[in-house]
């Protein structure tokens, strides 16, 4: 995808100054991707994940049905705070895990994790990676993308949960023997990471350029780990393939814009801010999605989207939408990749018909409660 970027660079087909334009929006969020990568793996090998799960499983006094209540609100903080791929890379192992050691089924949990991982990635601009292109688009500040899209994020978060325990009901039920507390391999390391992390969220939300803070974090890590634990940095730290595949998509879309791709789209995607309307736009997103990948989707149709609503309704598409299809969103390709190396298995036909049942109830609902709270009722 990088190559084929390139090619439409040098061939012509993406003008010279478009990339320019791009590379000024593109640049400071891609270095955020990075730098959380960096942040998030760092305090992993730091503990904190298994701390923090550890704490969890003796909060839940035994019973699977509280312990699955703590698993959610872990999975929705991580999501809300540190993007969907750190749920699906760090929060998915751990509450495997955790399900496992105690004997319960992981089903619930996997699913869980990766049904929040893209269905609570809506509120906040860090969430995903789709809200902050759209955030610089739009020009809003983090607590006004907030009030934008509070209530579509909401109902992004309660249905799917309504779902899964509907499904599980029975095997939340019961009793877990809790496992003993995780110990901490090096106490000098795991508190000024935490310490990091407790700084660096309310830091993502104060309206600050978001890259600036979570580089300032990686190198603060960074260097507490040259001093600690040396051999515990590598290069596979650095998400290389899905930077590549980012800029390779972000070209290659760019491309296909200054050669007709937005006057196709806008016959497509229609116009207006009525209910219709919006379900035409956010029924769109999801299909572009699950059909191609939640991010290219989102690159394509964010030029007709035209306004602060669409865009928000592009995104409930192409946030909450990614559930059906496993190359949808990348998260879930690195949720599956997770779970293979714990041995658990996921049949993908059951997740489609699963995901297919989430998203039909998920995304209507969620287009609804925006076009309540946006006043165009």
């Amino acid at each position: 995808m990088l190559l084929a970027g390139a090619a439409a660079l040098v061939s012509g087909l993406l003008p010279v100054p478009a990339f320019q334009e791009l590379a000024a929006r593109t640049v400071p969020i891609l270095a955020f991707v990075v730098a959380m990568s960096l942040v998030t793996e760092l305090v992993d090998d730091a503990g904190l994940f298994r701390v923090i799960t550890g704490r969890l499983a003796a909060l839940g006094r035994g019973r699977v049905l509280l312990l699955w209540l703590l698993v959610i609100v872990l999975a929705t903080v991580s999501t809300i705070f540190l993007s969907l791929d750190t749920t699906a890379v760090l929060v998915t192992p751990v509450v495997v895990l955790l399900a496992l050691h105690a004997r319960i089924p992981p089903l619930p949990f996997a699913l869980t994790t990766v049904w929040l991982a893209n269905t609570a990635s809506l509120l906040l601009p860090v969430s995903n990676l789709t809200n902050l292109l759209a955030q610089d688009r739009l020009r809003l500040s983090p607590a006004e993308f907030a009030g934008l899209v509070w209530a579509p994020a909401l109902a992004g978060i309660l249905v799917p949960l309504g779902l899964l325990w509907l499904a599980f009901r029975k095997d939340l039920r019961g009793h877990y023997v809790p496992q003993p507390v995780h110990k901490v391999r090096d106490r000098v390391l795991l508190y000024p990471a935490a310490a990091v992390m407790a700084l660096l969220l309310p830091a993502l939300v104060s309206g600050v350029p978001v890259q600036f803070p979570a580089l300032a974090a990686a190198v603060i890590l960074l260097l507490l780990f040259v001093w600690r634990r040396r051999s515990a940095l590598r290069w596979t730290m650095v998400p290389w393939r899905p930077l590549m595949l980012t800029t390779g998509l972000f070209m290659v879309v760019e491309a296909l814009h200054a050669n007709g791709l937005t006057k196709f789209l806008t016959g497509i995607a229609g116009s207006g801010e009525s209910l219709p309307a919006l379900l035409q736009q956010a029924g769109l997103g999801a299909g572009a999605a699950n059909a191609v990948n939640n991010l290219p989707a989102y690159l394509a149709l964010e030029p007709v989207a035209g306004s602060p609503v669409r865009l928000a309704a592009l995104l409930i598409g192409v946030n909450l939408g990614p559930l059906v299809t496993p190359w949808a969103s990348l998260a879930t390709l690195l949720w599956h990749e997770r779970l293979r190396t714990l041995n658990v298995e996921i049949r993908w036909g059951g997740f489609a018909l699963a995901g297919l049942a989430a998203v039909v109830l998920t995304v209507p609902l969620a287009v609804l409660a925006l076009w309540l709270t946006t006043g165009m009722h």
